[in-house]
């Protein structure tokens, strides 16, 4: 049996994200030169799509400790207090309550991102990938967002100059999202 996907938007209704087959990342310039990717391996969503569309809304748990940059002794630093301070802060959130569409499938979706117990607002730039149904019979619909973020603004300012010019951690991390969801069971 093959699937296909479809460019009608999910139902109204609650949506719950899919961690599984779902990736939240933070991307860092390092030594001005390369940059350094950090994945949240433990996170939980909903998305309650509304009748009208722009009345919908998002809530993003994301485990602070659950950052994974494949380096332990690095992992180990960015859940400090010089970085996401995991024992004081253990969670970051995104809530929002409205979504702009922008047309071919692209939507901005306006929130608040708590980081460190720092709220700021920030815009999602969001994709949408299509409505499916799994072998089971099952809808999921699929979307991804990014945005760029200032971590400074969060009180993450922790950083080491360079001998030759520069500093070690670029100030800003661009966030990558990509979800599966699936429809809630009623």
């Amino acid at each position: 049996m093959t699937a296909t996907t479809t460019a009608t938007l999910p139902t109204a209704g609650t949506w719950v994200v899919d961690a599984s087959h779902s990736s939240i990342e933070a991307v860092a310039k390092h030594l001005v030169v390369s940059k350094v990717r950090g994945r949240f391996s433990t996170f939980e969503g909903t998305i309650v799509i509304a009748d009208q569309l722009e009345n919908s809304t998002v809530d993003v748990t994301i485990q602070a400790a659950s950052i994974d940059t494949n380096d332990a002794k690095r992992d180990e630093h960015l859940r400090s207090e010089d970085f996401l301070d995991v024992e004081t802060h253990p969670t970051l959130t995104f809530r929002s309550d409205s979504v702009k569409d922008a047309g071919d499938g692209e939507y901005v979706v306006p929130g608040e991102l708590t980081i460190r117990g720092v709220t700021r607002p920030v815009e999602l730039e969001v994709t949408y990938l299509g409505l499916i149904k799994d072998p089971w019979g099952n809808d999921k619909a699929g979307f991804s967002a990014t945005t760029t973020l200032d971590r400074e603004e969060f009180g993450i300012t922790w950083n080491a100059a360079l001998e030759t010019g520069g500093v070690l951690v670029g100030k800003n991390l661009k966030i990558e999202i990509d979800l599966q969801l699936a429809q809630a069971q009623a």
